[in-house]
């Protein structure tokens, strides 16, 4: 779940607007889109009145969750208290990067991988922590968040492979961004919000009809997603 920023006119005047984008995997391995929603910021309120919409259209569970906005988390809970929620690495890695010189960004990234691909969350916690140790004194503050949302930033490394291949990252919402970039470029600013509507319509109806097939490794996926959330998704 993610937002995507557009500007639209509105009593003359030009309007910052989200597109809330909510895309999952179906019980086939499919690619989706529940919905869209159009909003003027991003907020934990604005994704709780998703949320309630996507429950009150027949949603019954979700697993597992990405977002990266402050209070998602506690969003999600409220109306869909078994899921567990996974802040996206690469959000998180663009938001350290920010901070960090040019001529050192190739070698942290290097360091950061060590956290987000290792092999469990105990190793990964002790990378995080070498880390920390060896930039502390150039960038006091570059693990700060990491470590304070340790919790849901490794919460990937639960699953095995396969699932956290899927699920550590925003790469499926990012795709679909792109391709709703690519058909907005050349717009402005949306002359009113039925017009960045319909053209957010007619972009994910062709993403849908791209997604026709599983995603990869699916059944294996789907096996090991069924014992881990026992009696909650068909064997």
């Amino acid at each position: 779940m993610d937002a995507i920023h557009y500007k639209v006119r509105i009593d003359g005047m030009v309007i910052n607007k989200a597109i809330y984008c909510v895309l999952g995997l179906d019980l086939e391995g499919k690619k989706d889109v529940p919905g869209f929603y159009l909003g003027e910021n991003e907020s934990s309120r604005f994704w709780l009145e998703v949320l309630q919409d996507l429950c009150n259209r027949g949603v019954k569970d979700v697993l597992i969750a990405s977002n990266n906005l402050s209070g998602f988390t506690e969003a999600i809970g409220s109306m869909f208290p078994k899921t567990q929620c996974q802040l996206c690495i690469i959000h998180q890695l663009r938001n350290t990067f920010k901070r960090v010189a040019t001529k050192d960004v190739k070698e942290v990234i290097a360091d950061f991988k060590k956290v987000y691909q290792a092999s469990n969350k105990e190793v990964a916690y002790q990378e995080l922590e070498l880390l920390k140790n060896k930039w502390i004194k150039r960038y006091p503050t570059l693990t700060r968040s990491w470590f304070e949302n340790w919790d849901n930033l490794s919460t990937n490394f639960k699953y095995p492979e396969p699932i956290r291949h899927i699920v550590y990252t925003n790469n499926t919402v990012e795709a679909f961004q792109r391709m709703l970039r690519k058909a907005t470029n050349t717009k402005g600013a949306f002359v009113n919000d039925t017009a960045l509507i319909e053209i957010m319509y007619l972009t994910t109806q062709k993403a849908l009809q791209r997604w026709s097939k599983p995603v990869h490794n699916w059944l294996l996926v789907y096996g090991q997603l069924a014992i881990i959330f026992e009696g909650r998704i068909p064997n």
